[in-house]
């Protein structure tokens, strides 16, 4: 009993250093077992934890026999093993023979140390602490993710994919012994530098086992007229970043990391990434993020452009950006459920100054008396300021942060961006951003995105918005007009059609478009990764077209929009704000001075662009220029391209016979002044 506390105490006391299985590198797989990305520790060294469950259990009964034959069976170390080894060695005179156990070899790898007896004494003495401590299937594990195999492998994972390119779940007679052989003589036996010396070990295996009886004698010669590799294959690297990170949080001998990301998916997306990250100039990136809706799965996560882009080892899928408008829908949807508005309550574009912010639309333009439906559609700033207001800033916020994510005002701004934020004012992680739209998607249910099959849920999570206010977003969302170039979804039988919203920040530096379809979410952004600014690269031209290419990639099935119910808005929600009843003109106001973008500096304009005209009254209005009628153009619309700079007069006259003048002066300027 005292020699028992005794060895008790000294365990306790001694404990085997196991720092070298602790710091082996996990494997990042894909939904389907494919392998995604591994990361090398000291070294650069390929040290890859074995996994049993996903290595043939024929070669690991081969290893046993071959190694240990009483593995099971001893308590670390093997008495007969060691007396016929000592017996060897006397009478060779010098060490031929270990005995060492797999545990002895585990004990030895985790400690490396010259041969003599008096560490095999310490070998032996390590390989009953191992035992005390671990199962017989984890010193196994622990020996297969050790061992060498040449160069910088070690690990029978390592070597199976570096050798046959594939991973050691199924295994060839051939291949089985090779890796048997390796460890012996990892360096001499290399089958990529010595290929004959790799093939005479290789079948000294296979005679062995045949001789043991373990396989036949056909079988060996079967095996052994198996072609010897000649060279490495190089290892995967697909979600570099996420699959990183994965592997990277592995902890101690955790062998491999499921994730919920679709190999062959995330493949197809990384090259339609690099395309358009060299396609929007040297220094571009992008990220794209899929979610399963119903799982909250991600199912890809592309971090950039390419690791040999400026910016390309930074994960953007994570990173934190400028919405732009992209949290509009948001805004609408609290209203919604506030009742604060409806689809078909009526807003003003108009000039606005909130306190001391006064905001403008994208285009410069205002469109006067608009519903909620067309500001959304359309990404009007003005409405979308106004109905912030009305909900709070700090009541939007603290929604979003009721379900995990939290908007940061920039370190150069403000302590509170306040109403801005309705604009991209304040700072959003992307994966965020893609889960709020998920939720938007599931009927206004916030759940965590999901990386690993293991975080992946059907239930539970928490409520963002009212069903039935997210689906009357959704449903507005789905009538956003197409990227150019791709047909409205109803001309399309069997077309995606994306709820999406788009975004851009201050000078271009971020294109955001994300967007629901099929049960999906996806985030789209385009952009530099040192935010830089970027000339013209809005969300609708630069993100937008590959996100509809990576819905047709999903294979999402097409959806109708759907009739938003109410039709029209109730009585008290008809117009937000008071109304005026007499005719005023919004755009342009007077005393106004008007820039136009011309296309040459002659005396008489050439307008790229022609001034949207807009005013409050009873419809229809009629303008005048000059006392001159002003016609509709072919969108049913007054807009007016003047002819030269200037001063002019204009008017409006409702149906009602009430009339506003708005006196203004015209500037030309080239180029785009948006």
């Amino acid at each position: 009993m005292g020699f028992q506390l005794v060895i008790a105490a000294l365990n306790l006391v001694f404990p085997p250093d196991m720092s070298r299985a602790m710091t082996a590198s996990a494997v990042a797989l894909d939904r389907n077992g494919a392998w995604l990305r591994a990361l090398p520790v000291d070294d650069g060294r390929w040290r890859i934890r074995a996994d049993l469950q996903r290595t043939d259990p024929t070669f690991l009964r081969h290893v046993i026999r071959v190694e240990d034959e009483r593995f099971y069976w001893h308590p670390g170390v093997d008495a007969t093993s060691v007396v016929r080894a000592l017996l060897s060695n006397l009478h060779a005179g010098n060490i031929v023979s270990g005995g060492s156990t797999i545990t002895m070899q585990t004990a030895r790898l985790l400690s490396p140390h010259p041969r003599s007896y008096g560490n095999k004494l310490v070998e032996a003495l390590r390989a009953v602490q191992l035992e005390m401590r671990y199962s017989k299937s984890d010193i196994l594990a622990m020996y297969l993710t050790l061992a060498p195999y040449g160069g910088n492998l070690e690990g029978v994972r390592a070597a199976s994919l570096s050798y046959f390119g594939h991973e050691p779940q199924s295994l060839t007679l051939g291949e089985q012994a090779l890796l048997i052989s390796l460890p012996q003589a990892p360096e001499a036996r290399r089958p990529d530098r010595h290929p004959k010396t790799a093939m005479a070990a290789r079948n000294l295996i296979l005679k062995r086992m045949a001789g043991a009886n373990i396989i036949g004698s056909a079988q060996a010669r079967e095996a052994a007229a198996e072609p010897m590799v000649t060279s490495r294959f190089v290892f995967p690297t697909l979600a570099w970043h996420t699959a990183g990170r994965l592997a990277r949080a592995a902890r101690g001998l955790q062998a491999t990391v499921v994730t919920t990301i679709d190999a062959n998916l995330q493949t197809r997306l990384e090259t339609m990434a690099a395309a358009t990250a060299k396609q929007q100039g040297p220094n571009s990136s992008v990220a794209i993020i899929v979610v399963d809706i119903k799982t909250r799965g991600v199912r890809a996560s592309v971090g950039g452009g390419g690791l040999d882009r400026p910016g390309g080892w930074v994960d953007m899928s994570r990173a934190l950006r400028s919405p732009g408008s992209a949290l509009k829908p948001f805004i609408y949807g609290f209203a919604f459920e506030d009742g604060v508005v409806a689809p078909d309550t009526r807003l003003m574009d108009a000039p606005t100054r909130f306190g001391d912010y006064q905001p403008e639309d994208f285009d410069r333009v205002f469109h006067g008396e608009v519903s909620v439906k067309e500001a959304l559609i359309n990404s009007l700033n003005v409405p979308a300021v106004a109905v912030l207001n009305r909900i709070g800033p700090e009541a939007f916020q603290g929604r979003l942060e009721a379900v995990g994510v939290k908007l940061v005002v920039p370190k150069s701004g403000l302590k509170e961006s306040g109403l801005a934020l309705a604009l991209g004012g304040e700072g959003i992680r992307l994966n965020d951003l893609a889960a709020l739209y998920a939720a938007l998607g599931d009927h206004g249910l916030a759940r965590p995105l999901a990386y690993t099959v293991g975080e992946e849920q059907t239930s539970g999570g928490q409520r963002l918005m009212r069903p039935e206010a997210a689906d009357r977003v959704i449903s507005i969302l789905r009538e956003t007009p197409p990227p150019e170039g791709r047909l409205p979804g109803p001309l399309m039988k069997n077309a995606n059609r994306p709820a999406f919203k788009t975004g851009t920040s201050y000078s271009y530096r971020d294109a955001l478009a994300v967007g629901v379809a099929g049960g999906y979410a996806v985030l789209v952004w385009t952009g530099r990764p040192d935010g830089g600014a970027r000339a013209d690269q809005t969300g609708r031209e630069a993100a937008a077209p590959l996100l509809f290419d990576v819905f047709d990639q999903l294979q999402a099935p097409s959806q109708v929009p759907q009739a938003i119910d109410p039709n029209g808005a109730p009585r008290g929600l008809k117009m937000l704000g008071t109304p005026e009843s007499k005719a005023s003109i919004l755009f342009p106001p007077n005393n106004a001075t008007v820039y136009v973008e011309v296309r040459d500096d002659k005396a008489a304009l050439t307008v790229t662009r022609p001034l949207k005209l807009s005013a409050r009254g009873l419809r229809p209005v009629e303008w005048y220029v000059n006392g001159q009628p002003l016609k509709l153009d072919a969108n049913g619309e007054y807009s007016w391209s003047p002819p030269t700079e200037g001063f002019y007069d204009l008017s409006v006259i409702d149906a009602a016979g009430q009339e506003d003048r708005s006196h203004v002066r015209v500037k030309a300027i080239k180029g785009d002044i948006r």
